[in-house]
């Protein structure tokens, strides 16, 4: 089964991750490399890079993976804010290969003027990040709900902005799929599960999918709003993510939940996380 895990707070220390993940048994592992919220960068030492990878060998967990700070925005027409974007993305990189995660996880910027200016500077930023910083981590660009001027909530932007990094660098690059983004952005997992999968498999191809983000919805179909809920609680429903997690497709796919975790973080995840062990189990 591939991994299953949830998104665990660094708070103390990223190696401090390693004991969330235990605590609720997953084999997966997402966290932030920083706070996420703040444009100061920092660099991860060879210490911390030990301390992490001992402790998380501790575990269960066999795949990690990042996800970069809320504020970086490749696709920007500000100069300034894109440059800002453009080195604090690279910072994320770096801190990504010397922890030695197997992927960090990107959402395509807002273009805020036009739409196809917007693809080709997120697509050229990514390109000079990846040019510059080298390593074991995937980048994974994670289709959007598509609200506003974000990009990256079909199908089809999404492998219009990734045949724009030349093929030297495209082997580092794949997708990370959202199933509360999806669902506002359109694509009905419900009512039309194989036509969903088909089209993706048509238009990105399953060899670009490396990670699953697993979450129900309080938003409506087609609304445009990213609103995750716990999983079967949410206008998704349980069927979907059972038929996910026992499709065949998506066997190798690690799968992460960023579901609400209340005021007990552990069991709100321990829970899901045993809701989609059921699933898979059948």
């Amino acid at each position: 089964m591939a991994p299953v895990g949830a998104h665990v707070s660094i708070a103390g220390g990223t190696w401090e991750a390693a004991a969330r993940a235990r605590e609720i048994s997953a084999t997966g592992a997402q966290i932030f490399t920083k706070q996420a919220n703040r444009w100061q960068e920092r660099e991860v030492d060879a210490d911390e890079a030990a301390r992490f990878s001992a402790a998380m060998a501790e575990t269960t967990v066999r795949w990690t993976c990042a996800h970069d700070s809320y504020l970086i925005n490749l696709a920007s027409p500000d100069a300034d804010l894109r440059a800002r974007s453009i080195e604090s993305f690279r910072a994320e990189l770096r801190r990504c290969h010397a922890l030695g995660l197997n992927a960090l996880v990107s959402h395509p910027g807002n273009f805020m003027d036009d739409r196809a200016s917007g693809i080709a500077r997120n697509a050229d930023g990514i390109v000079q990040a990846l040019e510059a910083e080298t390593g074991p981590t995937r980048l994974l660009m994670e289709l959007t709900a598509g609200q506003g001027t974000v990009l990256g909530s079909t199908f089809e932007e999404m492998a219009d902005l990734l045949s724009r990094i030349p093929a030297p660098l495209r082997a580092r690059v794949g997708v990370c799929l959202d199933t509360a983004h999806i669902w506002a952005a359109g694509y009905d997992v419900v009512s039309d599960y194989d036509g969903v999968w088909q089209r993706f498999g048509d238009v990105l191809g399953f060899e670009t999918l490396g990670c699953l983000h697993l979450n129900d919805s309080k938003a409506k179909l087609g609304s445009h709003l990213d609103r995750h809920e716990l999983i079967g609680e949410g206008t998704i429903g349980g069927e979907a993510f059972r038929r996910i997690m026992t499709d065949g497709r998506l066997a190798h796919v690690p799968r992460i939940i960023e579901t609400p975790k209340g005021d007990t973080p552990a069991e709100a995840d321990g829970r899901m996380l045993r809701t989609l062990r059921e699933y898979a189990a059948g």
